[in-house]
């Protein structure tokens, strides 16, 4: 039988692999969601637009940019939409790169990164972690006339780990001025360390830098998909460009704006669940565990060959985790009896 023609780019793309769902009963840290849901205020907000989903969004989105350009001090014309912080993601690449061009980023690292990249036609180059964190000197080395991107994911997933402002800072300033930095601050709520820079300030002055956000992390929003970038307003144009027409529903257009109106009240939440991260990070140090700091909200457990087995053993125990096999295990800090239970699987492991 003949079947159609497809992209031969596409014969080796990786699979994306999105966290385990977790059984009845049983806690589910496999994926970096927020184990609350969104605030009543929000939920007022979202249950208000149910009647209008006969028409489409605001394809503009519009009033979330105004307010994203308030709360960040930016112009709206530097903002780009799109379905969560990977697929503006998607749209960046799709901005800068094609066939005979190279994305880099740090491996590992986040795994759309592979996939957006391959799917464009472009080459991924990944550059090793250095002790679970971004080696920068090696990824300038790694930079070539091909280079049109640069991820760096900070922090980093699945690692947690964060580059400081001093080598972050030398390192944009290292990288050609027609290569495109994405600074992709998913986590950025998260961060406690004040070594961590702030992308939103990194950014000022330098054109060629864009910082990725989302709203499906610290503001609970997951299942709605809504993620921007800021950046000159060029790559934002290009961004919209390339956007999904629509595919910021109305709903999560009116979620994230009365997430941004009840901002203090959500990073109280993120400030729990920080201390939640560094709860089970003590804990699994205290058992002996190699536990790099983490600024996200999750660990990283550098398992190597032995992550299957620590997350069949969680499993059993009714809280299921995220294997990256052969390297490590990730997890989600969600509620206290559900970091209990990863405590105790790890001091029988």
């Amino acid at each position: 039988m003949t079947l159609p023609r497809l992209r031969a780019a596409l014969d080796d793309v990786p699979e994306y692999r999105a966290g385990r769902p977790a059984a009845d009963g049983a806690y589910k840290v496999s994926s970096n969601e927020n184990p609350y849901p969104p605030l009543p205020s929000v939920v007022e907000a979202m249950a208000a637009a149910i009647g209008s989903l006969n028409r489409y969004p605001d394809f503009a989105g519009a009033e979330l940019t105004a307010a994203l350009a308030e709360r960040f001090s930016v112009r709206s014309d530097e903002i780009g939409l799109g379905t969560g912080s990977v697929g503006v993601a998607q749209q960046l690449v799709q901005s800068t790169a094609g066939p005979g061009d190279e994305v880099l980023f740090a491996w590992r690292s986040f795994e759309a990164y592979p996939i957006i990249t391959q799917i464009a036609g472009a080459t991924s180059v990944r550059v090793p972690l250095l002790a679970e964190r971004h080696d920068l000197p090696a990824m300038l080395a790694a930079i070539t006339d091909r280079t049109r991107l640069i991820f760096v994911c900070n922090p980093n997933n699945p690692t947690g780990t964060a580059v400081h402002g001093n080598e972050l800072e030398h390192f944009l300033d290292a990288v050609p001025a027609d290569v495109l930095v994405v600074v992709d601050e998913a986590y950025t709520e998260f961060v406690t360390d004040p070594d961590v820079p702030d992308g939103m300030e990194l950014r000022r002055g330098r054109p060629s830098v864009a910082v990725l956000r989302t709203f499906s992390k610290a503001y609970g929003l997951a299942s709605l998909r809504v993620g921007f970038v800021v950046a000159d307003a060029s790559v934002a144009a290009a961004v919209r460009k390339t956007a999904v027409p629509f595919g910021v529903s109305t709903l999560a257009q009116v979620a994230a704006l009365a997430s941004l109106a009840a901002e203090p009240e959500l990073l109280e939440r993120v400030a729990v669940l920080a201390a939640e991260r560094d709860r089970l990070r003590a804990g699994l140090l205290a058992l002996g565990f190699d536990v790099p700091d983490s600024q996200a909200n999750f660990v990283w457990l550098p398992l190597g060959e032995r992550s299957d087995a620590f997350a069949a053993g969680c499993a059993a125990a009714g809280v299921v985790v995220r294997s990256f096999s052969p390297t490590g295990v990730r997890i989600t800090a969600a509620e206290p009896a559900a970091t209990d239970l990863v405590l105790k699987v790890a001091a029988d492991f």
